[in-house]
């Protein structure tokens, strides 16, 4: 019997029916990891479903009342979140291929809003103010993609029709059936020739300030940096200073610090698009989880390999 927690009752509903076809061999617990499981279910699980955004101080603490705990599976595709707090022995799988279309969604969104100066227009709405400037457009700009996880290749994918000269940029250089992609440590002589830098990278050692002061000196003036991320893949302090200077603009769906407070400047610095981690915050994500999960729990009974698997502790 595979015992598996999901975090909530719709992601329990949708997998209703495969469980009712195994059913000598799955059983599904609601546990939000909230509080602690009941000892006898304790002793049961073992796959653990997190919940979005689960960031709680010490909350993965309650996996190590469950001795027969494998599995944990998070919804995300970022993971260096849960990693450092798991347990040992444990097999971690991300949300690879969940959150794709909105993150690359918003990537596009957000490089447009900017481009075209659409929080300038909604400021002049509010004022009731006909304002009709000259701006830049996107067509014909040059497009820096800066990871090709499946993240990175859905924002390539959806920058394609925009008419935008796309330059991709993953942890090695290789050739594809696309053409070239180009390795990280290319970035310095790439950032001058792009007027668009979109981040989507995971945040490790290496990708720490991946984009420090020294990186951001590098890109061109008035060019826009979009991040979907990790806050501390940017130097904030830095990207701050080119802001505020007006050299650089920004759309950014992901801060350090996070959430970012009510009095942090760089709510009012100019040149800045901010949103709040809302990436994955659509209708799409909830159905894609199951999905996800659905193939996780059937590899499992199935006796094969776990979908995903980022990392083991």
């Amino acid at each position: 019997m595979l015992t598996a927690t999901v975090p909530d009752d719709d992601l329990l509903h949708r997998l209703d029916d495969l469980a009712a076809a195994h059913p000598d061999d799955l059983r599904l617990v609601r546990w939000d990891l909230s509080e602690p499981l009941d000892a006898a279910t304790a002793r049961e699980v073992d796959l653990v479903v997190v919940p979005h955004y689960f960031v709680r101080p010490g909350g993965f603490d309650v996996l190590r009342d469950l001795p027969r705990l494998r599995y944990v599976q998070l919804p995300s595709a970022g993971y260096e979140h849960a990693r450092p707090h798991l347990p040992p022995g444990l097999v971690l799988c991300n949300g690879r291929g969940v959150h794709d279309a909105g993150t690359a969604e918003l990537a596009v969104g957000l490089t447009l809003a900017v481009q075209r100066g659409l929080p300038r227009a909604v400021r002049a709405m509010g004022e009731g103010r006909w304002d009709n400037p000259f701006g830049p457009s996107l067509a014909d700009r040059r497009v820096l993609v800066v990871g090709q996880g499946s993240v990175g290749q859905a924002i390539v994918a959806r920058f394609g029709p925009f008419e935008v000269d796309l330059v991709r940029v993953a942890r090695t250089a290789r050739d594809d059936v696309h053409g070239h992609v180009h390795g990280v440590d290319e970035l310095p002589d790439l950032l001058p020739g792009a007027d668009v830098v979109v981040l989507a990278v995971p945040l490790d050692r290496t990708s720490y300030h991946l984009l420090d002061a020294r990186m951001l000196a590098r890109m061109k003036d008035g060019a826009l940096l979009v991040n979907v991320a990790r806050g501390k893949v940017v130097d904030g302090d830095a990207l701050l200073a080119e802001l505020t200077a007006g050299r650089l603009r920004a759309a950014l769906d992901v801060t350090d610090p996070e959430p970012l407070p009510s009095d942090h400047p760089l709510w009012h610095a100019p040149n800045v698009l901010v949103t709040a981690h809302q990436g994955g915050n659509t209708d799409a994500t909830a159905p894609r989880v199951a999905a996800l999960v659905r193939r996780q729990l059937t590899a499992l009974l199935a006796g094969e390999p776990p979908v995903n698997e980022v990392a083991r502790t």
